[in-house]
């Protein structure tokens, strides 16, 4: 084969995998539940040469690995060494999925992706089929998701309010049910929340989300912060959702991959500005010293480790939502080691 035919066809797979790359990036969008017209295109993804891509996957054979996680500022900022290939992976390559929580906690249920962004509300329902990997997690610290209201009410009113919830497998779900088992609510993507709450067609919302940092510039009032709340009555931080890994598999891939999900953090963390940057496309509506506060407060030095007082608050939520009758049983809490 001469030289000029060779070059042709490189340059013809070249603009496949460029074509193919687009495309993926099209068809993800599309999952996303919220308006994405606004937000920024992926820098990153357009300086990923097809070639290298091509080199680092033909060179061996891979195993891909499947993380779903949702389209938000902090966790975007968490997956940024291997979303944008960062880190040497080796054999493993690693396929981004991109979805909003309440749908990753159900298709957890059915055991549909490796490794798996979830509510640790959701995690009683699929401990069988997934362990809970040691880093990951979003962790408020006597701060929480925050129930909002267009007048003002004290706390004690919400079985009189209808409220407005992202998912009822949410651990803001499960922590305001433990808080007052008794009221109305109604189901609401996450990002529409604050829009059902100013338009009438919830009494209040349960914010989840970057809405827990500008509510009050909206004129709505707080009714109550979740975190502040469990932090008073139990000194213990409000655990929101963590990583989960299938245990189908295996003990040493799953200690693998959890190595490398944990370098990503730390990568991240390490080259913060870059990352802020990355995880700004995902930042609906907020400026960069917004998004910075707002990853501050889910992506820190308990999402690198629980540590023991983390852990416990996991086992503490899901124990008070079984003694409560919210969660039908008793959950043992397992870590990868």
């Amino acid at each position: 084969m001469d030289l000029p035919m060779v070059q042709s066809q490189l340059i013809a797979l070249n603009l496949t995998v460029t074509i193919y790359l687009k495309m993926s990036i099209r068809e993800m969008r599309r999952e996303y539940r919220f308006d994405y017209s606004r937000a920024k295109p992926n820098r990153f993804v357009s300086q990923i040469s097809p070639t290298i891509l091509m080199n680092k996957t033909t060179a061996t054979e891979t195993r891909t690995i499947t993380v779903a996680h949702s389209p938000d500022s902090d966790d975007a900022f968490m997956f940024y060494g291997l979303a944008t290939n960062k880190l040497d992976t080796g054999e493993l390559r690693f396929e981004h999925v991109l979805k909003d929580i309440q749908t990753l906690n159900e298709e957890a249920r059915r055991g549909t992706y490796d490794v798996t962004a979830i509510s640790f509300h959701a995690y009683a329902y699929i401990a069988e089929k997934y362990a809970l990997l040691p880093h990951g997690a979003s962790i408020g610290d006597n701060y929480g998701p925050i129930v909002v209201a267009r007048e003002a009410h004290a706390p004690a009113d919400l079985q009189n309010l209808k409220v407005a919830v992202p998912g009822e497998l949410t651990s803001a779900f499960l922590a305001l049910r433990i808080f007052n088992p008794s009221f109305e609510y109604e189901v609401i993507p996450f990002d529409q929340i604050i829009e059902a709450v100013q338009e009438g067609l919830a009494d209040a919302g349960l914010l989840i989300h970057e809405g827990q940092l500008f509510y009050k510039n909206l004129g709505l009032h707080k009714v109550i912060d979740l975190g502040e709340w469990w932090h008073e009555r139990t000194g213990l931080p409000l655990p929101m959702g963590g990583n989960a890994i299938r245990r189908e598999l295996g003990e040493e891939l799953m200690r693998k991959v959890s190595g490398y999900l944990h370098e990503s953090i730390r990568y991240s963390l390490e080259h913060r500005e870059d990352a802020l940057r990355y995880a700004m496309q995902f930042a609906r509506d907020m400026d960069t010293r917004l998004a910075d506060r707002f990853v501050a407060m889910w992506v820190n030095d308990l999402t690198l480790d629980y540590t023991e007082r983390g852990r416990e608050a996991v086992r503490r939520l899901l124990e008070e939502g079984y003694e409560r009758g919210i969660i039908p049983n008793r959950v043992e809490v397992d870590f990868v080691e």
